[in-house]
């Protein structure tokens, strides 16, 4: 792309197809069915321009802005304003209604922005997060709803002084504090460039974006914000609490839409798939979906074979679904499989798995193919010793592109720690360094890349390593929720605790305690057989217990100091008449039966 940002892009679209529609934001809030509102891309360009003109007023370019404000037109205008500007935009959540929100005052601290763009809805809740920092005042609160931005102004826009940073993606900070990636103009457009060579055939190119995703994520950024722009495609908006309160609102949109392109973390399929009616998609046919990446947590075969079966009476193409590994540190995508196919699911010894190998057998451990990777580069890599593991191995993965961050905002020591690896004696066509450590582990099996955790999360049980996610797939299989495998140290040995969320099933206390020991001798059965280690406890919750990032994995660290504390509030009273011995419980994370997990933004 000759472009040198997504600025010069959008005003190219205004320029060719000022009259076509660029974004559709669909607002559930007042009604049930949506409300529509759109912009063409004339006026997106112009609302885009106005904002920065009113920015550039205040005297706050080449600083850092921030976005506060809900899911919709405005944060879109926001984000590409702040662009437009010269700005480094900082995409972030609203502040959590009535309780203060660690997370933005963090980030505030860390950005030290000049400016926060928000609306008038929520203006007086942002407000008070908008305090002095060390160096300087505090920050600018702009209304982006309260400007004139529709009226046509001269073109005098200051030009010059431009970032090469477009935006700073801040980490999730479900185990640190945040930490804001540095993401360049080129950083963006290369990642774009990687994503249509391995997404798309010359002849299926999409026409509409389709994302409920929040904006503040890195793949929510990319789908609902910058694909549409880059793409030159139509984008159909509604917000995550639209989608959690009626899944089924997803599958109505993407069946509504031309050649469809739309991207979800694996919860969001399972829910989709449980939560639809067949009422819901009385006359609507899925045929159209072009692909939708599947990405953002691991990806369960079990959760996408439900899926395509659920909907295959809808035309829905079992090929759409795509397999896609990234990370916000490599702007947003890595890896995905090859275009036309189905998922392709493996399985792998799970005995040999646990002691560093990947031996493909019939019937095993299932872990998805990531494809072959060609652009960016990735190498499976010993930690410890930084040379390359053959085939067949675990490691690692590293990344190498002009899509890998420069490092994170202001964290020196981190930044060279996590993007500066250099890889001992390369094999041949391997650059020996500016390698990205992922921190995630992998390997290579007949050419393509497979993924079986995060580090961190690694448990070692009598010596022996196990991977969270395999464990939490097999009980999810028993239990139709959400799990959490996590180590608990206890006399100076590791063992392996399982927090399940479980729904009470019964019409008698008899049947619903019957219902719980089944899940629990099922699950420990399980485990011991397919994974061949014993649980020392399983602990069963309610649905949305567990506590999860907004990408819907799981904050396995939070779940280490909740069992400890016993803040898990059980279902089973014996259960947790036992653990708390007394002292009563805390119920830490209140559920309403129509969300999701507790969640750390970002």
């Amino acid at each position: 792309m000759s472009t040198s940002s997504i600025n010069i892009v959008l005003r190219e679209r205004a320029s060719l197809q000022p009259n076509h529609t660029a974004f559709t934001f669909i607002d559930y809030e007042y009604d049930w069915e949506g409300v529509a509102e759109s912009l063409t891309w004339a006026q997106l360009y112009r609302r885009t321009r106005n904002v920065a003109l009113e920015l550039e007023g205040r005297g706050a370019a080449g600083d850092r802005a921030v976005i506060l404000a809900p899911q919709g037109l405005d944060y879109i205008v926001a984000f590409l304003g702040a662009l437009e500007a010269g700005l480094i935009a900082v995409p972030l959540s609203v502040p959590t209604v009535a309780i203060h929100d660690e997370r933005v005052t963090a980030v505030l601290e860390d950005a030290s922005p000049s400016v926060v763009l928000t609306t008038s809805a929520v203006a007086e809740s942002v407000v008070p997060y908008a305090k002095p920092s060390e160096d300087g005042p505090a920050p600018s609160v702009v209304e982006v709803d309260s400007l004139d931005v529709d009226t046509r102004r001269g073109s005098g826009t200051r030009r010059g002084g431009h970032s090469d940073i477009a935006y700073l993606q801040y980490t999730s900070g479900s185990t640190r504090t945040p930490a804001g990636v540095v993401v360049s103009h080129r950083n963006l457009l290369t990642n774009w460039e990687q994503m249509v060579a391995s997404y798309i055939r010359d002849y299926q190119m999409p026409k509409t974006t389709v994302s409920w995703l929040p904006f503040y994520h890195d793949m929510g950024l990319m789908c609902g914000v910058c694909t549409g722009i880059l793409g030159g495609w139509s984008s159909v908006i509604t917000s995550p609490i639209a989608f959690l309160q009626r899944p089924a609102r997803w599958m109505q949109l993407l069946a509504r839409n031309p050649q469809v392109l739309s991207a979800a973390p694996n919860f969001a399929f399972t829910l989709a798939a449980a939560r639809t009616s067949d009422d819901d998609m009385a006359g609507l046919d899925l045929g159209d979906v072009s692909f939708i990446n599947c990405g953002a947590e691991r990806v369960n075969p079990a959760t996408i074979t439900r899926f395509t079966d659920r909907f295959a009476a809808y035309n829905f193409p079992k090929s759409a679904i795509r397999p896609s590994y990234g990370l916000a540190e490599a702007t947003v995508f890595v890896a995905t499989n090859e275009p036309g196919e189905p998922p392709d699911f493996v399985h792998f010894e799970p005995e040999k798995l646990s002691a560093g190998h990947a031996k493909r057998c019939t019937a095993g451990t299932p872990l998805a193919s990531y494809g072959r990777p060609r652009s960016p580069l990735v190498r499976i890599v010993d930690p410890e010793t930084a040379t390359e593991k053959p085939a067949g191995k675990i490691g690692e993965i590293w990344v190498h592109g002009d899509n890998v961050s420069s490092g994170y905002w202001n964290r020196p020591v981190e930044t060279e720690q996590t993007f500066a690896a250099t890889i001992n004696t390369p094999s041949p066509g391997t650059p020996e360094d500016r390698w990205l450590r992922t921190g995630d582990l992998g390997f290579f099996s007949e050419g393509e890349l497979f993924i079986v955790g995060r580090i961190k999360d690694l448990l070692i049980v009598r010596g022996r390593n196990h991977y969270p996610d395999d464990i939490e797939a097999t009980v999810s299989e028993i239990s139709r929720g959400r799990a959490a495998a996590i180590a608990i140290l206890d006399d100076a040995t590791e063992r392996l605790v399982v927090i399940v969320e479980v729904k009470k099933r019964g019409q008698s206390e008899e049947e619903v305690a019957e219902h719980l020991r089944n899940v629990k001798e099922q699950a420990t059965s399980a485990i011991s057989n397919a994974h061949g280690v014993s649980v020392h406890d399983v602990v069963q919750v309610a649905p949305g217990s567990i506590p999860i990032t907004t990408s819907g994995k799981v904050r396995r660290a939070a779940c280490v100091q909740l069992y400890k504390d016993d803040g898990f509030q059980r279902v089973d009273v014996r259960e947790r008449s036992a653990v708390t011995s007394g002292t009563g419980t805390v119920e830490v994370w209140p559920t309403t039966g129509t969300t999701t997990a507790p969640i750390t933004r970002g």
